[in-house]
């Protein structure tokens, strides 16, 4: 069915007659200049920050103005045969080939490619295409980081081969567009996975990267909604948006779409508030869709292992090399904290990232009944502190063995335990931050608020609990609360087994909360 009106896109590049968007080139201002300077350069930002758009956008701003014949090709149908140079070349012109004829006009389309050798056929196209082509030609090479190893290689070796006959004999600007810059492409040669240094691109000019979306830039793309259907976004509610996503455009735009295409579709002009804001947010979540799901692999790699389970314990981050650091910021996973230091990119990567590690242990729990309900499916939190000791007496050891991170593995478990009592029609909220040597959980179930505090007690180290008492008096303040738990999981050498260990006893904060410690 034919839209009746824009709506907010989560696939794909937007289009303006169909999405709600913002101008894409005042996402990369320097752009223009380094094309009319002929330079070769990088645009590398994580997934779904709107590259393609952009770029899309800019090739057709540039041939519209008849200085340039620009497109956007894509890489990516290479990645198929990265160790078969002579099958990725023909499956990637043949796909420039496709693109081109809806890009461009037929005299503007690329000549039909010239019969030519394995390993040259990239750079021969480009060279052809370029004498013959009636102005300059501009090429934005998308997914170019879907390449790796022999493909890879040979491609960035055309590129470089054929820089010096620019801007008659090769195209007069170039750009290389992906999730990386050069540094981090991938290879498998030499005892090595990645490049380490732009050889052999060394003739870019720059590696440019996009920002997430201001607040005000939130504003004015949910303003285009209004202004089309009249139903309005509280300032509350973009205030949430953006706090929860930090700007992330896929977010942004996701949080809206399930606002508008689902929550509140058969009622347009009902005012969306902060509450809408969060159920948008928990749809998400729980669905995982493409987006979250690929990010979620990433928590696989070892490099990235090494600064997320860290941050997820409250813990410094230690002897971590420079590049790695740069390459979890450049999957958008982290970003750098306006106080100093870094944080988890958004709130929702922040829950995502906990459920994602979680979902193993998750799957492995045995059957454990509700019992910390009422008759009435309020929840009782007696029951569910008793419902909590029993099965981390029970279970806690065996567990342990099997959650995805063994660094935070008991904050892993008590997480998947608390998935399973929300999961009846409840929400959790997680927050930690580098240096607390602590997690916060916030559970909301029904009208029933509750907050924990997880720490761990290493060897060599003093009884967290006193520090542990003032921590989580903030944290209670500031969801305003007079009680909660302390978790202390005792991971130090030669204890006694949990089932025999786990105890409870009360502690009162500075402020005079009443706390249950729970040691196990």
């Amino acid at each position: 069915m034919i839209p009746t009106r824009r709506f907010f896109n989560t696939a794909g590049p937007c289009r303006p007659d169909i999405h709600y968007m913002l101008p894409p080139s005042r996402r990369l201002p320097d752009v223009l200049y380094l094309i009319r300077n002929q330079t070769y350069f990088v645009i590398h930002a994580p997934r779904q920050v709107g590259k393609t758009t952009a770029m899309m956008a800019l090739a057709q701003e540039l041939t519209a103005s008849g200085q340039y014949v620009s497109l956007l090709v894509s890489m990516e149908v290479g990645a198929a045969f990265n160790h078969d140079p002579d099958k990725a070349e023909l499956a990637i012109l043949d796909s420039w080939r496709q693109m081109a004829s809806w890009q461009l006009p037929r005299e503007l389309q690329p000549p039909p490619w010239s019969p030519t050798a394995v390993g040259q056929r990239i750079g021969s196209a480009l060279a052809e295409w370029s004498q013959l082509a009636p102005r300059p030609l501009v090429v934005f090479l998308d997914e170019i980081d879907a390449l790796q190893d022999e493909t890879l290689i040979s491609v960035l070796r055309q590129l470089r081969g054929g820089y010096s006959g620019r801007p008659h004999a090769f195209p007069h600007a170039l750009a290389l567009i992906g999730l990386r810059d050069v540094r981090d492409y991938k290879v498998t040669s030499g005892g090595r996975d990645r490049l380490y240094s732009s050889s052999p691109f060394n003739i870019k000019v720059a590696s440019l990267t996009m920002h997430n979306f201001t607040f005000e830039e939130v504003q004015e793309l949910y303003q285009q909604h209004t202004t089309a259907t009249g139903q309005i976004f509280t300032p509350e509610a973009m205030q949430l948006a953006f706090d929860l996503t930090q700007g992330q455009p896929w977010l942004v735009n996701a949080i809206a779409y399930q606002i508008t295409d689902f929550i509140l579709r058969d009622n347009l002009q009902e005012p969306i508030t902060p509450e809408h804001v969060r159920q948008a947010k928990e749809m998400l979540i729980k669905r995982m869709d493409t987006h979250l799901d690929s990010l979620a692999e990433k928590l696989q790699e070892e490099r990235v292992r090494r600064i997320i389970a860290p941050m997820l314990a409250g813990q410094m981050i230690d002897h971590v090399p420079a590049d790695d650091r740069q390459y979890v910021l450049d999957l958008g996973l982290i970003r750098f904290d306006p106080l100093g230091g870094i944080n988890i990119a958004n709130p929702i990567y922040r829950e995502v990232i906990a459920s994602m590690l979680s979902a193993g242990t998750v799957f492995t729990l045995p059957r454990i009944a509700p019992s910390w309900l009422k008759p009435d499916g309020s929840l009782d939190p007696d029951k569910l502190l008793e419902a909590f000791l029993a099965f981390w007496r029970q279970h806690g050891q065996p567990l342990l063995r099997s959650a995805a991170y063994h660094e935070i593995a008991p904050h892993l478990v008590l997480m998947a335990f608390l998935h399973r009592v929300v999961n009846g029609g409840g929400r959790l909220e997680r927050e930690y931050a580098i240096g607390t040597r602590r997690m916060d959980i916030g559970l909301w179930y029904g009208d029933v608020v509750m907050g924990m505090e997880l720490k761990v007690w290493r060897d060599g180290e003093k009884d967290p609990v006193a520090d542990g008492l003032v921590q989580i008096d903030e944290y209670l303040a500031g969801l305003g609360l007079d009680t909660g738990w302390l978790v202390i999981f005792d991971q130090r050498s030669g204890l006694p087994p949990i089932s025999e260990r786990t105890t409870t006893e009360m502690g009162e904060t500075p402020h005079g909360r009443v706390i249950t410690i729970i040691r196990g």
